[in-house]
């Protein structure tokens, strides 16, 4: 299991303590320091059944600075900006296996423990 986590997040801390709580050691991909790179972030993405628009933080600075409201951007192009700018991918999220959530609510990782 692996979480992409922002400890300065209260809902990625929260659901990293629920993983914890079950007994679980995840590993843990800083993911502002060290961003998924495209194949990850593509990867991710199929796991979580989203598009990139789903799991895009649209009141971050970057969102607005960036342009990625604009609806002519295809989704590969959001992936790139996403890993330029990872600041704007929803967090936290979680990846066990071929499965992925997203930790908003925090309880929504039960389901994959």
């Amino acid at each position: 299991m692996k979480i992409y986590h922002n400890p300065r997040c209260s809902k990625s801390r929260q659901t990293l303590q629920l993983i914890e709580e079950k007994g679980v050691t995840p590993e843990i991909c800083l993911y502002l320091e060290t961003p998924p790179s495209k194949t990850e972030l593509t990867d991710m993405l199929k796991k979580l059944g989203k598009t990139p628009r789903d799991i895009l933080r649209k009141g971050e600075q970057e969102y607005k600075d960036n342009n990625f409201a604009d609806k002519a951007l295809s989704d590969e192009a959001l992936i790139d900006l996403m890993v330029q700018f990872p600041k704007v991918i929803e967090r936290p999220i979680v990846v066990d296996g071929d499965k992925a959530i997203v930790g908003r609510p925090p309880e929504n990782v039960l389901d994959l423990l």
